[in-house]
């Protein structure tokens, strides 16, 4: 560039000084959208030389599809699209709307595309279904015969991902921030637990913040840092043909839509007269971050970049063959080049954003392709200049993973189980199968026997249902469970109704080990946990009570049950790693917390039996009058200490216990042969979601976020505005209200389900989207919650599912117990 950035002079600025490593694509964006927020005193520091600095972003075919079955994925996208669709360099658009199609060529592929069609229309993207005949005419170098359909979105296409990052750099270096090409970061310099400096072999930048946007060098630079980043790159095939005939005398770079032949795993775009094709069909290979070499060393070895591997032309031959099939205009071609790309894999998909607790002010905008990149930059520049996204970025938090998921063996084996899948046909509840099991609780060796059938979370294998109570199904009523079309039928049983029912009539057991459990102590504990949560806890110990976190601008950061112990003693029933991190950021040097969850576990006692279950093996009083609903007691359950809370997500009279791991088998046993003569049985997940249904309680992270205030969520009977100074109680006074609430829908037809994230039309368009979704077997229908505009009880809405609009009807709640009699007595 006749005019680099990091030759113009730098302006001063009171603002906080920011260190961004790495300028590709993520980088580039982050300054500017930072400078765009008014801090303008951002370095940028990159190893390779600019604006092709040998990244993942050198080589990026581009392609931005924006709909995904996450929201916030999504979100990114389209934001991406919106900003790179403004950007231009030198008269060139930095994206080229040529929208996009995937093809099926299977019967199963055709169905996972109307559910992809009903996640954009939930996200608000536009695309439809569209049949053979109109996937020629978009694409008319297409095989018809092998293909049964498509999804056309019109709004995709291709990003130009190093002219945006140019235009970006310019846009920034404008505004005062400066990128420095050439510098090679050896060190990250800290005093105390706060970054101060980043050191290059050219020299040492001072910072207030540093940004890790360093692409698949993300865990060198984490190590610097002395910070896990649980990233795995690896090499994904991209080839050019050569010139075809059929393209004509084109001089576009791109006319058609980005190509998705997912049965195959590849895809496909125009590079003028050429089609470049990409592959996710071979195996997966892993790249030692390592072991990348620098940009110069790289190019002695005679590769283009550090990311650009030679092509290994084994993994490519069987995807040719396949290119050929769909593409017959390829048979008489070849390719010209092509080389093995490196990009970054996290063990879940998503990237890894925000800043780490052990290093204040250092941040990650890793993992993240250019299809994300601008919206990422965004959500991250609102992070650090404003406290917080706008966006619900939970699913990308860096604190999302447990420690058991961030060995070295655990993100290499995830990271190429995700390469693996890009473009698989995966069921919402679909579990990896290495490396399991990983985390099992005391009670795994029981729930075996019993012929548990376990999904995973977090880490932990969970029961779902239990095969032992098969023939509990012949109990069910003629036509219960209503059979269940195929999809909605994988990673389910019928075995759930007979479990849910027993629940009902009698007693069960459900392991509950898996919830995240908390400890705060010290003399300022109640102080402390009373400012950072939304309800009262000055109550005698004993006392539980469901509460939320929240925001500075009143979303709902977390929900809470939190049991008073002793006066100084608290323990807490939490969601994420998130809470555990935002409670020690907080916490003052007279409160200790700590995660407590793998040193203990619990048992759910729920149903209308429980009490004949658990009064005859303890000395202390379990009547209602004696032990009153949501209060706490230290008891022994036989000869296992236990902290009994009488507590219920499932809507039946029950307790947790919960006790050590190493008394956990004791206490399963001692509970078991108890209640052999009551009909006892063990429940899973499946069955448990379907009764918290019924009961109205809500999922955080499914079914309300940081997004939402508690009133639009139906939890603001956990707000008491009496209360002063707790975070959020300023933004919640202010509020204005709000048309929109989560609200609970039941499907008209018995017969129907639907799973979660459909699309919910009122009035014949698109208005919100499904949050959870269950059938609940005690009413007899589908009960899925949504947000939507405010809806009377009784109006009329639709729920897509696979392209069909399904009736359904807004209920009140709650659905099941309106007066609480099941659980009171």
């Amino acid at each position: 560039m006749s005019s680099t950035p990091e030759n113009r002079p730098r302006t001063t600025s009171p603002t906080p000084r920011v260190v961004v490593i790495g300028a590709g694509i993520v980088g580039c964006s982050l300054a500017d959208e930072l400078t765009a927020r008014g801090w303008t005193d951002v370095t940028v520091l990159e190893q390779g030389p600019l604006p092709a600095p040998g990244g993942s972003t050198s080589h990026a075919p581009g392609l931005v599809f924006q709909t995904s079955p996450s929201r916030t994925l999504s979100e990114f996208a389209k934001y991406t699209v919106q900003k790179f669709g403004s950007l231009r360099i030198d008269g060139v658009p930095c994206f080229n709307q040529v929208g996009g199609l995937e093809l099926a060529t299977t019967p199963e592929r055709l169905a996972d595309l109307h559910r992809r069609a009903g996640y954009a229309a939930a996200w608000g993207i536009r695309g439809k279904i569209v049949g053979t005949a109109r996937c020629k005419e978009l694409w008319p170098l297409l095989d018809e015969s092998i293909v049964l359909g498509g999804f056309h979105t019109p709004d995709d296409g291709l990003a130009r991902a190093l002219l945006a990052a140019r235009a970006q750099m310019e846009r920034a270096a404008q505004r005062g921030a400066r990128f420095l090409d050439r510098h090679t970061v050896t060190g990250i310099e800290r005093e105390g637990v706060h970054v101060t400096a980043v050191v290059t072999d050219r020299g040492t930048f001072p910072a207030d913040h540093v940004v890790s946007a360093a692409g698949f060098w993300g865990p060198v630079i984490g190590r610097m840092a002395g910070i896990d980043v649980p990233l795995q790159p690896l090499a994904h095939q991209y080839v050019k043909t050569m010139a075809l005939p059929e393209l004509g005398d084109h001089v576009e770079e791109a006319s058609r839509p980005i190509l998705r032949f997912q049965d195959r795993d590849l895809y496909f775009r125009e590079h003028t007269d050429r089609i470049g094709i990409g592959s996710y069909a071979h195996r997966p290979l892993p790249v030692d971050p390592f072991a990348v070499p620098p940009y110069d060393e790289a190019r002695a070895r005679d590769m283009d970049m550090p990311s650009s591997y030679p092509l290994t032309e084994e993994d490519w031959a069987p995807s040719w063959e396949y290119c050929r099939r769909l593409v017959p205009a390829l048979r008489d071609s070849d390719i010209e080049e092509g080389f093995n790309g490196v990009f970054s894999f996290t063990p879940d998909g998503m990237p890894v954003l925000g800043e780490s607790r052990q290093l204040r002010g250092f941040w990650l905008a890793e993992a993240v392709w250019v299809t994300h990149s601008a919206g990422v930059a965004k959500a991250v520049a609102e992070w650090m200049v404003d406290g917080r996204p706008s966006l619900d970025v939970h699913e990308c938090d860096l604190t999302r993973f447990e420690e058991a998921q961030r060995s070295p063996a655990y993100v290499r084996a995830r990271g190429s189980q995700q390469f693996a899948e890009v473009y698989d046909v995966l069921h919402p509840l679909q579990p990896m199968e290495q490396p399991r099991p990983l985390r099992v609780s005391p009670f795994h060796a029981r729930q075996e026997q019993l012929g548990a059938f376990f999904l995973e979370g977090g880490g932990w294998e969970r029961p779902h249902w239990y095969e032992a109570n098969a023939p509990l199904v012949d109990g069910l009523g003629p036509g219960e469970p209503p059979v269940r079309d195929a999809w909605s039928a994988r990673y389910w049983s019928p075995v759930a109704a007979a479990e849910a029912k027993a629940t009902r009539e009698k007693v069960a057991l459900y392991d509950m080990t898996p919830l995240r459990r908390l400890e705060v102590t010290g003399p300022g504990a109640l102080a402390f946990l009373d400012r950072m949560t939304s309800n009262n806890l000055r109550k005698k110990p004993g006392a539980v009570t469901y509460t939320l976190l929240l925001d500075e601008t009143g979303g709902i950061r977390s929900d809470l049950t939190v049991a008073r112990l002793a006066a100084d003693r608290f323990q807490i029933g939490a969601n994420s790693p998130a809470d555990l991190d935002r409670l020690v950021r907080h916490a003052p040097d007279d409160v200790q917390v700590r995660d407590i969850t793998s040193g203990t576990c619990c048992v759910g006692v729920w149903g209308p039996l429980a009490r004949d279950l658990v009064q005859p093996l303890t000395g202390d009083d379990f009547s209602h009058e004696g032990f009153g609903y949501f209060r706490a007691k230290e008891t022994y359950i036989g000869h296992v200490p236990v902290t009994a809370m009488r507590l219920s997500y499932v809507g039946e009279l029950g307790w947790e216990l919960y006790t050590t791991a190493d008394l956990g088998l004791r206490l399963w046993d001692t509970l078991w042969e108890a209640g052999r003569d009551l009909g006892v049985i063990a429940a899973g997940r499946s069955a448990f979601n379907s009764l918290r249904l019924e009961k109205g309680y809500r999922a955080w992270g499914t079914d309300m976020t940081d997004e939402h205030d508690p009133y639009e969520a139906g939890v603001g009977f956990a707000v008491r505005m009496d209360k002063a100074g707790f975070v959020g109680r300023e933004a919640l006074e202010n509020r204005t209200e709000s048309n929109r609430r989560l609200t609970p829908l039941l499907l008209d037809d018995p017969a129907h389900v639907v799973l979660g994230k459909e699309p919910v039309h009122v009035d014949g368009a698109p208005a919100g989207y499904v949050t959870s979704a269950s059938y609940g077997y005690t009413l007899g229908r589908c009960i899925a919650y949504a947000w939507l505009p405010v809806l009377p009880a009784g109006a009329a809405v639709h729920i897509e599912y696979f392209g069909e609009k399904v009736p359904a009807t807004v209920a009140e709640e709650p659905l099941f117990d309106p007066k609480m009699t099941r659980i009171r007595r």
